[in-house]
């Protein structure tokens, strides 16, 4: 079996994972992604969670299969409940995910994300403009809120940099997806530049790694991969009868939730790469 057959059936044997196990996914995240991200969720198999209240946390994270904390609009009031979740998550050993949206707009927020990575998240999954600074601990300069002003190839050192200091997987979503562990990097080139046009995609793609995630905590290299792979899939499935970004974001949703063993096991497009050569390949 070659490599994209082997990725190509690893993706899908993790996506039927997640459509049997139905994984919890507690969603903290921002006020903006939560219907996208939850419908994501759901249409791949997994069921989600956007519980954020500070006194259910003890309750509620322990008896969840993945967290994911997302600091799109991050208040002084919801960080509380983000360092509570994650310290939850990792006492009951439950893998938990950090999207550090826009982390370089204000140093509140860089410095909430710098706490968040001592509490050792499972996957960091952002833009490249997000993993260069989370990375240094350093403000971009010339940041643009939540788009990155860097393609993905330019922030691999800094990925693996942070790969390595932390223990999580990395994940550099642009044009092409990079994902490494700090020695190992994998490209993933499923998707269509439309999805861009469609506020929350980054974050929604974020939980769909949380549910696969969940169910093969050991291999988050490549639950990591093959969730980014799948929703790429779909967007490309997707793009196939959409007129703009209002019908992609339905047909998008429509494609996870039917997507089939052969349209999986052809269509992702997963790949190892030396770091000399992280150029999209045809």
């Amino acid at each position: 079996m070659g490599e994209p057959e082997m990725w190509g059936r690893r993706s899908w044997e993790l996506l039927s994972t997640v459509r049997e196990r139905s994984p919890l996914v507690q969603c903290i995240t921002n006020l903006v992604s939560m219907d996208l991200m939850a419908n994501v969720l759901l249409a791949g198999g997994a069921s989600p969670a956007m519980v954020h209240s500070l006194p259910e946390i003890n309750d509620f994270t322990p008896h969840t299969d993945a967290l994911l904390i997302n600091i799109g609009t991050l208040s002084e009031a919801w960080l509380p409940s983000m360092m509570a979740a994650a310290a939850a998550a990792a006492r009951s050993g439950r893998p938990w995910v950090l999207d550090p949206v826009a982390v370089s707009a204000s140093d509140f927020r860089l410095n909430a994300c710098l706490q968040l990575l001592l509490l050792r998240p499972a996957v960091i999954r952002g833009n490249a403009s997000e993993i260069i600074g989370i990375s240094n601990a350093s403000r971009v300069q010339g940041s643009k809120g939540a788009d990155s002003s860097h393609e993905s190839v330019e922030a691999i050192d800094a990925a693996k940099s942070l790969a390595l200091s932390t223990g999580a997987v990395v994940a550099v979503t642009g044009a092409v997806d990079l994902v490494t562990d700090g020695k190992q990097v994998m490209a993933v080139t499923n998707g269509v530049p439309m999805l861009q046009k469609i506020t929350a995609t980054g974050c929604a793609v974020t939980a769909l790694i949380a549910a696969f995630v969940a169910v093969t905590p050991q291999r988050a290299l490549q639950a990591t991969a093959c969730a980014l792979a799948v929703f790429g899939l779909a967007g490309e499935i997707g793009m196939a009868t959409s007129r703009g970004p209002a019908s992609l974001r339905m047909n998008l949703i429509d494609s996870l939730h039917g997507m089939d063993e052969e349209a999986v096991t052809s269509g992702v497009n997963i790949q190892h790469r030396a770091s000399a050569d992280l150029s999209p390949q045809p």
